[in-house]
């Protein structure tokens, strides 16, 4: 068995969840990050996603400010309106992220674990990345275990877990964290008599 610990930053409403970045992390150490490009696109549903996203505080704060930012020649040619470097090689279509995603997955082996810290949205946009839940791929896993889920079922408080030292709210990082937690977690069920 394989696990793939993993994170998604996205938009919802209540009604649609609107990725905006994906963190993976396999056992074996490989990584996947993706920031999707549906943000950068110069149409009425990518202006509309924009102003959404701009409109909303929590994510501003928080996770705009954790996608690629431009760096070097890169800041002087950068304009003031865009949330962060859409030039960077990360920032893909969702068609692309999707077909890496389903590759990412596929090469961990035929027994996939997935866990995700409250993992319930995380899923759906997951498999939403496909299109509806019965169109997932081959290999990847109709559910994601949930650290939360995990935390309660061994007794353990949200203050229990180990902190993330940073990067909270980039993808990437917070799957690795989630690394972290996952494995600290059946550290501690081992030590259980």
């Amino acid at each position: 068995m394989t696990v793939i610990d993993y994170d998604l930053e996205f938009l919802e409403d209540g009604r649609t969840i609107e990725l905006i970045s994906i963190g993976m992390v396999r056992d074996d150490g490989a990584e996947y990050y993706g920031v999707s490009r549906r943000l950068t696109a110069r149409t009425w549903s990518g202006w509309k996603l924009r102003r959404r996203i701009r409109k909303h505080t929590w994510l501003m704060q928080n996770v705009v400010t954790s996608l690629p930012r431009a760096h070097g020649d890169f800041r002087n040619h950068m304009p003031k309106s865009w949330l962060f470097n859409y030039l960077d090689p990360a920032v893909k279509r969702q068609k692309r992220i999707a077909a890496e995603v389903a590759e990412f997955i596929k090469a961990a082996g035929p027994d996939v674990q997935l866990w995700a810290n409250y993992g319930a949205y995380d899923h759906v946009a997951l498999a939403q990345l496909w299109g509806p839940m019965i169109a997932l791929p081959d290999g990847v896993p109709m559910f994601t275990h949930d650290i939360q889920q995990e935390r309660t079922r061994l007794g353990l408080s949200w203050d229990d877990l180990p902190k993330q030292e940073s990067g909270e709210h980039n993808a990437l990082a917070d799957a690795r964290h989630n690394q972290t937690v996952r494995r600290w977690l059946a550290e501690q069920e081992a030590r259980t008599p």
